[in-house]
């Protein structure tokens, strides 16, 4: 199967630039044994690589790629599969873009194609490569420090004070060293509920943990709590009694957010909205979870407007690497700050995932990363610092 890997990556500080003719001359022969045909480019700090042939030697090369500690950030722009070669008869080709104009190397680019129809600026492949010879998306290159630069300290003192019978997951600003809300975990549905029943145990289970969890979360704290997006729909009374709840609980609506999940099939979209309405009418806040894992998307966004979003694992993880993800995080939190909508990135496991979506604006997390279950809140700290 011939396949296309495109990647962007970043020249680590202590290499001298003058390595670049070796490289590219081992780096071809290495191409040419795998029959993995590549146009690399440089602009002085950053690499562009486009690569294709057979998937198990790209994939080899790739991999390789990777691992060389003479870049970092590498970021996967394209992965795809085409019925021919974009480009022949190099193991890899290097353009210098310091030594040449963005219009001369398109050119020379085309110039190498051995496409059955000739490459064109409808081509994926060249059209990434036209915007990095042009510098347009420079601004969304966030260069991530290494993993190992921060410790994350354990914090009793700013922990969430353990309730009985309640798990809590909290949502952190990592670097503002603040809980700014807690997450309680229903109980799960017992197997075989379904219908009424199942949005009837559903409705229970969250005022059960609202009210376990009440008394142990601060008055300045909002408390988060997911539920079925039908059980708004399909139980009478629903937000009446959830705000019945609230008060037994201590608390008022607006401490709290209801999470639903954009997975779930919200099949009376209709019905859905005027539940949310009434939600709001109470002052309590609605939260679209898991948003950009189902095939409600943004339309879900438009019509239902919530007044947050959380963004799952399914969208977060390895995101540093990955140019699609990129993406699409970049399209939420534009489309977000323009509906005034907060976003929190949860499911956060590494640090270099935690600092690229920092670095694109979000500041509210949930993850292993922050908080083990049942662990303190751990803070992240420059080693140097420790």
């Amino acid at each position: 199967m011939l396949t296309t890997i495109i990647y962007r990556s970043h020249l680590a500080d202590e290499v001298p630039v003058s390595v670049l003719p070796g490289m590219v001359e081992k780096a071809s022969l290495l191409n040419a044994r795998h029959q993995v045909t590549g146009i690399l480019l440089f602009n002085g700090t950053h690499f562009f690589q486009i690569l294709e042939g057979p998937e198990e030697g790209v994939l080899d090369i790739y991999g390789r790629i990777c691992a060389d500690r003479r870049h970092h950030n590498v970021v996967e722009l394209m992965r795809d599969y085409s019925p021919s070669r974009r480009f022949g008869n190099h193991g890899m080709e290097l353009f210098d873009l310091r030594h040449h104009d963005s219009g001369s190397v398109l050119q020379a680019v085309l110039d190498r194609g051995t496409s059955k129809y000739r490459l064109t600026y409808d081509d994926r492949g060249l059209q990434f490569l036209r915007t990095f010879v042009e510098a347009r998306e420079k601004e969304n290159y966030f260069e991530v420090l290494p993993a190992d630069y921060w410790d994350f300290v354990p914090d009793d003192n700013g922990s969430p004070a353990p309730a009985a019978g309640v798990t809590f997951r909290p949502v952190v600003d990592p670097l503002g060293r603040e809980v700014t809300a807690l997450e309680a975990l229903p109980d799960d549905a017992p197997a075989g509920l379904s219908g009424v029943a199942l949005y009837e145990h559903n409705l229970d289970a969250v005022t059960g943990a609202m009210n376990r969890a009440g008394r142990s979360c601060p008055d300045d704290i909002m408390l988060y709590l997911s539920i079925l997006p039908m059980t708004l729909v399909y139980v009478p009374e629903a937000v009446s009694r959830l705000v019945s709840a609230i008060d037994s609980a201590g608390m008022v609506p607006q401490q709290i957010i209801l999470g639903v999940s954009e997975t779930e099939i919200i099949s009376q979209l209709e019905a859905f909205s005027q539940a949310v309405r009434q939600l709001k009418q109470a002052g309590i806040s609605l939260s679209i979870d898991n948003f950009g894992d189902g095939s409600a998307g943004l339309s879900l966004l438009a019509h239902v407007q919530p007044d947050r979003v959380r963004i799952g694992a399914g969208i977060v993880r390895n995101i540093h690497r990955s140019g699609p993800r990129q993406a699409v995080v970049h399209a939420v939190l534009r489309c977000c700050s323009a509906l005034e909508i907060n976003v929190i990135a949860a499911g956060i496991e590494q640090p270099e995932e935690w600092m690229w979506l920092e670095a694109a604006g979000v500041t509210d997390f949930q993850g292993a990363l922050f908080t083990a279950e049942g662990a303190a809140v751990a803070w992240p700290e420059t080693r140097e610092a420790v």
